[in-house]
């Protein structure tokens, strides 16, 4: 891979002086991101507050977490122009993704040079990333633009949804059909990895390249996503469920439920769902969706059951979703695209210099006995005249 211009910016990791800085011109979400899951079907894995491991977290444990999350900022002449936040995707770090790009206004090359300094050389320092992929909101041109300008190209495209409290109490009042719901654990991991397998066509199964430890949790990754959690008052639960027949998993839920705050005890509580169904179960979207109303009411203080609401996204390759949330009269809240691109680092070659003297003409003569090399034949053999003899 060649590399890149510079454009006079210098790109260094983040550190915990640049933080009051970018906070600044950053919304909360740029630095607490807890995201219910990556862009893939079944993980689970949250994203790591940035500011949270720079302050509270001790030296050795950031050290522990430095592969998950890295942070670059760009900075000219004493001044940060923007900051980037790239992670690892899977568990090979194969696929790496961009969480986020912010290019703060007293950039002074520009909004798309900086941006594109910084994701130019995350494409150059992660040298064991084949793909990256992103998500962004379709309604971001500049960002959209950016991204494409930089080799991105659209994959997929995402819709969130939002369900009411009414639909929310109407689903609960059905009673679902799920006699195998188990709960999740890491002696389940090849079930869910077979599960996303399916549920996804083939290339975005290509550009996530996940295997069967991307859903095993770690005990690291347990304890940081447990912290997060409690720190953001979030709670999980989780669950699949079972084919015995078949011995598959054919439905997945991720639910992540917002904790009432003492601050703000009478705010919305807005929870978010990841679903994940296999395309010849369909019928698991109403057992499913009644399930998880079910866990969101009894989940919710009484004095705001009437206040909440429950968010989750499909992609436009799973119509029977999208068709499923029109019927129950959810509302569409957004729209992203998925984007990816490839990256390859060239690996210089250099010809050896032996090989061009032919050493093998010029030591004909020091050829080892019983192991002729073959040379070259310098001149043709002479031709033999035929001629006919007198009887």
């Amino acid at each position: 891979m060649q590399s890149f211009p510079v454009l006079g910016n210098t790109i260094r990791p983040l550190q915990h002086r640049d933080l009051e800085i970018i906070q600044r011109f950053a919304s909360p979400n740029d630095l607490e991101q807890i995201a219910v899951s990556d862009l893939s079907g079944c993980r689970s894995r949250q994203k790591i507050s940035l500011h949270q491991l720079a302050s509270w977290l001790p030296a050795p444990v950031q050290t522990l977490l430095k592969p998950y999350v890295r942070a670059y900022v760009s900075e000219c002449n004493g001044i940060i122009q923007g900051f980037i936040r790239v992670s690892p995707f899977n568990n090979n770090s194969s696929t790496w993704q961009i969480d986020r790009v912010v290019v703060l206004p007293e950039a002074q090359n520009g909004q798309h040079n900086v941006g594109t300094q910084l994701i130019r050389y995350c494409l150059e320092s992660c040298l064991e990333a084949r793909t990256w992929v992103l998500q962004v909101d379709i309604n971001q041109k500049d960002t959209i633009a950016l991204y494409r300008q930089n080799g991105f190209q659209p994959l997929a495209q995402f819709t969130d949804w939002e369900i009411d409290t009414a639909s929310l109490h109407e689903l609960a009042h059905h009673s679902p059909d799920l006699p195998n719901l188990m709960p999740v654990s890491n002696a389940d991991a090849s079930l869910l990895y077979q599960l996303d397998t399916a549920a996804m066509p083939p290339h975005i199964r290509q550009v996530y390249d996940l295997n069967i430890d991307d859903f095993r949790a770690k005990t690291i990754d347990k304890l940081v996503n447990h912290s997060s959690l409690l720190i953001n008052h979030l709670q999980d639960v989780s669950g699949y469920v079972y084919e015995p027949q078949r011995k598959a998993a054919i439905g997945y839920f991720y639910l992540l439920l917002q904790r009432p705050t003492v601050n703000q005890p009478d705010e919305k509580l807005i929870h978010h769902c990841q679903l994940t169904v296999h395309p010849a179960y369909t019928w698991l979207y109403p057992e499913l969706t009644s399930q998880i109303a079910q866990i969101v009411i009894k989940q919710s203080p009484e004095k705001q059951a009437e206040n909440v609401s429950l968010q989750l996204s499909s992609a436009d390759y799973q119509p029977e979703r999208e068709d499923y949330l029109e019927g129950i009269h959810a509302q569409r809240q957004g729209h992203s695209l998925l984007m990816a691109r490839s990256v390859w680092h060239k690996i210089r070659e250099t010809k050896p210099v032996l090989d061009g003297l032919q050493l093998s003409r010029m030591l004909s003569g020091l050829q080892p006995t019983q192991k002729p090399i073959p040379g070259r034949i310098e001149t043709l053999p002479q031709q033999h005249q035929h001629t006919d003899e007198s009887l």
